[in-house]
């Protein structure tokens, strides 16, 4: 199967194109945030105050990558387990997040945004961290820095590999697998 290559931001007519099980490279910028900074961007959007980047079409990795060593932008860059993010990604997706990239299954309420807001999540290869951390070009901290490996980045990617998990459409990759193989 060919890759699909899109390039950030999303918009909504490359997302709907978009079905669970398609392999795609994205280029372009994607944010990192994990549990805490997904927290205080949550609280800065009640409070009505500016987030530190425009969600709207962006994609946020959730990794926390390890520093970077001598002649490297960025250590191993892996993705973290997606759920963590479950409570405050709606509340994203709702003010224009259109990607995720993580590892592992999403909740209800989570897939329901993606389908009312139109939102995609992506799976990255757990355990490939320093493979992914190649196709990354730059990185930089915008926000949080007081978070440490966990502040959110500004990245520069090229062809980073991800699969298509949930799409605009509600489907789910995880789910079709489990029916694919029981008995």
């Amino acid at each position: 199967m060919a890759k699909i290559k899109i390039t950030t931001p999303l918009a909504d007519k490359v997302i709907k194109n978009l079905k669970t099980g398609d392999k795609v490279l994205i280029s372009g910028v994607v944010y990192t945030a994990r549990d805490m900074a997904h927290k205080r961007l949550v609280e800065v959007i009640e409070s009505g105050e500016r987030l530190p980047f425009d969600l709207k079409g962006q994609i946020i990795y959730f990794t926390g990558p390890t520093p970077a060593p001598p002649g490297r932008v960025i250590g191993a860059a892996g993705p973290t387990t997606s759920a963590r993010m479950d409570s405050f990604s709606p509340v994203l997706i709702k003010k224009g997040l259109k990607g995720m990239i993580g590892k592992g299954p999403r909740g209800k309420e989570v897939v329901d945004a993606m389908k009312k807001y139109k939102a995609v999540y992506f799976a990255a290869v757990g355990g490939a961290a320093a493979l992914l951390s190649k196709r990354i070009k730059k990185s930089e901290v915008i926000a949080y820095e007081d978070l440490g490996t966990e502040a959110i980045r500004r990245l520069e990617v090229e062809d980073f590999p991800v699969i298509v998990v949930n799409d605009v459409y509600g489907d789910d990759l995880y789910l079709k697998g489990m029916k694919r193989y029981a008995r």
